[in-house]
Parts: C-alpha cells; structure tokens; sequence
C-alpha cells in the first residue's frame, strides 16, 4: 500500500559508514525532499555510546534501545549498519516481519542467511536491499537483481578483495616479498591489524557467496566454495608468472557447471592482457557472462566510506520510492535447487614450482609421476641453481588436467626423494 506522508528511516550503528549515512540523509534532506516528493526523515540511530561527540547529529536522535526503532510503527525503513552477524540478523528478520524494508551493507548475514531473508521479505510485501555488501560502491547488485534478470548467467569472474589486491600489486610492481607487502597495507589502513580475514580469502568468500547466489538464482553458501589463500606467494612467483605472460590475482570465480554451480576463491595466473589482470591497488571488479549480454565488466572503488555510504543511500532512496509508490521489486526464486559442483572437477592448467635435486634424471621422476596421474606437461623452465646446496628451482605448466588428478599427482611428486619441496601450486585462468 501506499504511503502518504513523511518516509522515515531508522538506521542501525554510527561508525564510520553509519556516521556518514546520517550526516548525508541530514545534509541531502532538502534535495532528498525533491527526488522523492516527500520528506525523508530520519526517525532514530542506534549506538552503544550515545555521550560520543557526533558533530551535526542531533543527540536527540540517539538511542541504545534497538526495539524502540524496530518495533516503531511509523519507521518505513531499516538500515542494519552493525558489520557483525548478531545482533544484526535478529533485528533484520525482525524488521522484516514488521513490513519494514531493510537495506543493509553486511556481507556476513546475506552470505550465510541470504536467500531465508530475501523469502522473508517477498512473504511480507517488502523488500532488502544490499547493494552495499559487494564491491562498496560498485553498482552490481541491482543490474544482476534486475538488469541482468533476462540473462541465464554463465559464469562470474571477479576480483573483489581491496586489501589483497593491493598486496599482489605490490608484490608483481615492487618484487616485495608478502610480509613486506602486508604490512605496508597495514600502515596505509588498507588491512586490518588482523588481516587474516582478507589474505585467506575468508572476505571474498562471503562475497561470492552472495554474487553467485544472485546470478544463479539458487543459494550458493560459503561452505559450498573452495577457498586458498595469498600467504604462500612469493616473489619469486611474481616474477615467474611475468617472464610466463601471467599476472598473479586473488580471484572469486563461480561457474555453471554439469547442471550446478562450481565456486572457488584462490590465487590464479591469469594473462597479462585480461581486463582482470590490470586491476590494480585497491580497485575491485566483477565481470559477468550471459547468454544474452555476452561478458560485461564492473570495476571501481571496493571499500571506503564514501563509496559504502553512496551504495547505502542509493538502496534507501530505492527502498523510499518503493513505500511511496506501493510496489515491490521482482525477485527471481532463491530457494531454486542446485548441485554445488565439487573442486575435484574442476578442469583447468596448472603452475607448479618446485625445488628439487640439481642432477640428472629428476624431470623424469616428476614427469613420471605427473603421467601417473594423466597430466601432460606443457613447459618447463629450470630458474634459480643453489650450487652450495646442490638444489634448483623449477617451474611447470601443465596442459588441463582435473582437480582430483592434480592432487593426488602432487602427494606423489612431493613423496620423490629428489623433491626438496613443493614451494607452490597455482591454477592457471585462461580469461
């Protein structure tokens, strides 16, 4: 039903995007106004600390009792600003019971509860609204929710992890080792005192959690996608991959495969001359295949408040004409079954870097084993010889090989007695 009259906002937390949420609905309320026809009020925040200084927020505003705001009447819209799984999840579900639309920015709750809530919202009339939780300001939610809607979706590529993207490209500029590379991150703000999140690509993996649950209209959960992290990468590595026409990228893929979804989150070679590979820094970007559209490309800012806050604002501005107009959005199901494709079917080439014994005969063993195992050896390039140590380095590439054979021909290079150690393994993108 229509509203008439004032569309009031509720908003959930006051940190960084929280607090640049309310200045720009209190700043932006005339211009607001004028978009929307009516008023846009900002009816209460919640906060743990309402004696926090908050310059140009009204301390009347402020409360620590989150059903004031929850369980008002007069509050059309919810936005859950917490970045934590609860309290937020309990107060989305019971926002969403109350008819209120919620926009939220939590990768965390639409990751692991996301197709639950979005059922709840087309039970009870309204909708939720998350553009906010992938690729900050990136405008990708709303094309796949809608835009993209008459595609069958294919495949998506993306790149959507600021902080490891700005290691790896310093690490592939700089020849910085990752220690060095992680903590430069860290003096800048790029990373999290504790990056562990980030770097063993845990963030990515929320996010793909919710990009390929869109684009395949079926729930995609975190524990359905295979993650590796960045740790391992070396210098070395970087180098290799150049002098191979490969870049180096912390990559979230997921694929319609054999009727299911393949999904995967781990570092891949992927050559140099791909859209992908030229993004650098802290840059994010998502690229989507569909039978009608082809492949289209989505790149910009992944993180900072601004751009958070732009995504957030334009989902309550969204949410706002839906309370005034009456309507809805069009949602496909999200509870459509799928087969969550298993990693040990994955067919793709493969780079692998090895120390081993400097002497006659050692390929042979390697190339034995790797036969074994039906994987065909495309290159091999001997790098570094220690002659003090008496060991070299070598690096493979394999021909497409599966998942499964790979890993057992690797347990069975890595038993040879002329193998010192396996020093990576990465899989080789062909975009």
């Amino acid at each position: 039903m229509a509203k008439t009259g004032p569309v009031q906002v509720a908003l959930l937390g006051a940190g960084t995007v929280g607090g640049g949420v309310a200045r720009v609905l209190i700043e932006k309320r005339d211009f607001f106004a004028r978009q929307l026809g009516r008023p846009l009020v900002l009816a209460g925040i919640l906060v743990r600390d309402p004696a926090k200084q908050r310059p140009d927020i009204d301390p009347a505003l402020l409360t620590t009792d989150a059903f004031r705001l929850l369980d008002d009447p007069e509050v059309d819209i919810v936005v859950e600003l917490l970045g934590v799984e609860q309290p937020a999840l309990d107060y989305v579900v019971r926002a969403l019971s109350a008819g209120k639309y919620v926009v939220t920015a939590n990768k965390q709750i639409m990751a692991k509860h996301g197709p639950r809530l979005l059922a709840l919202a087309r039970e009870h009339g309204v909708d939720l609204l998350f553009e906010a939780s992938v690729g900050s300001g990136i405008p990708l939610i709303a094309p796949l929710k809608r835009d993209l809607l008459a595609n069958r979706i294919t495949a998506v590529s993306a790149i959507i992890n600021g902080t490891t993207n700005y290691i790896l490209t310093a690490m592939s500029r700089e020849g910085a080792d990752f220690a060095d590379a992680l903590r430069r991150a860290q003096e800048l703000g790029y990373a999290e005192p504790d990056p562990a999140n980030d770097v063993e690509g845990e963030d990515a993996r929320y996010k793909l959690a919710i990009l390929a649950s869109l684009a395949f209209h079926a729930p995609v959960r975190p524990d359905d996608i295979h993650r590796e992290g960045i740790t391992r990468l070396t210098a070395n590595d970087f180098r290799y991959a150049a002098e191979l026409g490969y870049a180096i990228k912390l990559l979230a893929l997921a694929r319609w495969q054999d009727g299911g979804v393949l999904a995967r989150v781990h570092p891949a070679l992927i050559p140099a001359d791909a859209p992908l590979a030229k993004v650098d820094g802290v840059l994010n970007a998502i690229q989507v295949e569909g039978d009608l559209i082809g492949r289209v490309n989505f790149q910009g800012p992944g993180a900072g408040s601004l751009p958070t806050t732009s995504a957030v604002i334009a989902d309550v501005l969204d949410a706002a004409q839906s309370v005034i107009g009456g309507r809805r959005e069009v949602h496909a199901d999200e509870e459509a079954p799928s087969r969550i494709v298993p990693m040990s079917e994955l067919v793709t080439r493969y780079y692998i870097r090895l120390t081993v014994a400097d002497r006659p005969g050692v390929l042979a063993q390697i190339a034995a084993r790797l036969g074994e195992a039906e994987i065909s050896i495309a290159s091999v390039i001997q790098k570094e010889t220690h002659f003090h140590a008496q060991t070299a380095e070598l690096v493979i590439m394999t021909h497409e090989a599966r998942e499964a054979s790979m890993q057992s021909a690797l347990e069975a290079v890595g038993r040879l007695a002329v193998v010192q150690e396996i020093g990576n393994f990465l899989r080789v993108e062909e975009q």
